[in-house]
């Protein structure tokens, strides 16, 4: 008896691959809505590809998260690698600037791998409206805390 609907799927295999990522602060707290958090986290950024060989294009900040999209160079560690040094140097630096002495992030982290341009479109429309979504602007264009570091 065949199980066809059981069949896997050919695996998938893409040259260049762009994570999505999303990573959220210790008990979603609101602690990067200020501008000595977000220069940490965009210095961490454009330091990856130097660092870690990872290179991160678009990001937005918000509040208690989060989201940029990243994608690795042929010296790059593993993602779960890369995230641990960010994490933990973006720690080190929002503890010291921000006077915080709780934990920043939460142990885990969200990633998406993107499968197709029109994957990473959507993606990009879904992480610069974040801020229009959660009612801090009206218009995407408003929110100070987005950017591109490079282009992927």
């Amino acid at each position: 008896m065949e199980h066809s609907h059981l069949k896997r799927l050919d695996r998938i295999w893409i040259d260049n691959p762009v994570f999505f990522i999303t990573v959220c602060t210790y008990k979603k707290r609101n602690i990067l809505d200020n501008q000595d958090a977000v220069e940490i986290l965009i210095n961490e950024w454009k330091t990856a590809k130097e660092r870690h060989d990872w290179h991160t294009g678009q990001y937005v900040i918000m509040p208690d998260h989060v989201h940029f999209f990243c994608s690795a160079g042929t010296e790059a560690k593993e993602l779960f690698v890369f995230m641990k040094f960010w994490k933990e140097w973006t720690s080190k630096g929002i503890k010291k600037k921000c006077n915080i002495q709780r934990n920043i992030w939460q142990k885990e982290f969200f990633d998406h791998l993107l499968r197709s341009e029109e994957s990473y479109a959507q993606k990009c429309d879904y992480v610069l409206n974040n801020p229009v979504r959660a009612g801090l602007v009206k218009d995407a264009k408003e929110w100070p805390w987005q950017g591109e570091i490079e282009e992927l």
